[in-house]
């Protein structure tokens, strides 16, 4: 019997969680405490790196990000690996976009940084976090190409600043986002039958990112991430994002892309019920709903006009339905 009610002592909180949700979200303290939660375990290691010589600090931590970075969701042992990753992809991140860099000199240090992943011989402390990195890898036997994969992709951004087609867009993505997806997955055991259904996921969040950021990209690193052959369909060119608002021509292509990211998100939805882990399955649940959330917000926001962002309350409802229905849905299948 004690067994027993241990077994179910896990399901029982997920349904009193989803009752009391209703009750309780609109609690401005509440929606608060959650999103904090959610966003970032109060017992996830914060990083006592500091930044070396090789790297290009901005100022920018887990907190500023679309999605949960080592949350709670995740099994406790885990989560300083995840914060290893994360320092490894935020340092290489910095120094692409980093305004003042000449490109030459942002594609010498990344290199380098891949080098120091790998194992190179002669890279010393100023790659401390790839060789944080491998360090981690080699003890939780995941591959550097989750690694290596983000590093050709900031490669790219030194050199490409423009994107005529989505199937080029689609191609960055599958550098620069979904390496982080398979990442988790590979570090959870879980199996890559279920790299689909991440890969949709983390390609949608890194769209919305760039249709978020697209004025920002312009200004900051003449960057342009809006596809230029769908401009033109509709007699308009990258200048859209110099502009004070959104015009009806770049709704258009806004809303076409957007159009692609729903498409991605009926696989994006699948991945909680793909993977055996409850810990995995909540998180990707949470983020798969907050996914949703930003493709309603772009489509009915102006990023060129204010910040197209979550809330407070987002954050908060996303996280409990998600806790909810990844629990049920972890294991069962696609």
């Amino acid at each position: 019997m004690e067994n027993a009610l241990r077994r179910a002592a896990p399901c029982a909180k997920a349904i009193f969680a989803a009752q009391s949700f209703l009750e309780i979200r609109q609690n401005p303290l509440w929606c608060a405490a959650m999103t904090s939660a959610i966003q970032t375990s109060p017992e996830t290691p914060q990083s006592d790196a500091q930044p070396s010589v090789a790297e290009t600090p901005s100022g920018k931590g887990a907190k500023d990000e679309n999605f949960p970075v080592g949350s709670f969701l995740l099994p406790k042992h885990l989560r300083p690996h995840v914060a290893i990753y994360y320092d490894f992809a935020r340092a290489i991140d910095d120094i692409a976009d980093n305004a003042e860099l000449a490109s030459e000199e942002k594609i010498a240090r990344l290199r380098a940084f891949d080098a120091a992943l790998r194992g190179a011989p002669g890279l010393g402390e100023e790659y401390a976090k790839a060789h944080a990195l491998r360090e981690s890898l080699a003890e939780t036997n995941v591959t550097t190409k989750h690694g290596s994969d983000l590093v050709a992709a900031f490669v790219q951004d030194s050199q490409k600043t423009r994107y005529a087609t989505w199937e080029e867009l689609l191609g960055y993505c599958e550098l620069s986002a979904n390496p982080v997806g398979r990442y988790l997955l590979d570090l959870h055991g879980e199996d890559k039958s279920g790299y689909p259904y991440s890969d949709a996921l983390c390609t949608v969040l890194q769209i919305v990112n760039h249709l978020q950021d697209c004025g920002d990209d312009r200004r900051e690193l003449d960057r342009i991430y809006i596809i230029s052959d769908w401009l033109a369909e509709v007699d308009e060119d990258i200048t859209v994002v110099d502009r004070l608002s959104v015009s009806p021509g770049f709704r258009q292509v806004m809303d076409r892309m957007l159009d692609g990211c729903e498409a991605l998100m009926v696989d994006a939805r699948k991945l909680p019920a793909a993977l055996k882990s409850k810990h995995l399955a909540m998180e990707s649940a949470v983020i798969v709903r907050l996914a949703d959330r930003l493709i309603s917000l772009l489509r009915k926001g102006d990023p060129l006009a204010t910040r197209v962002a979550l809330s407070k309350i987002d954050f908060a409802s996303s996280g409990m339905r998600g806790v909810v229905s990844g629990f049920f849905q972890a294991g069962k299948g696609v």
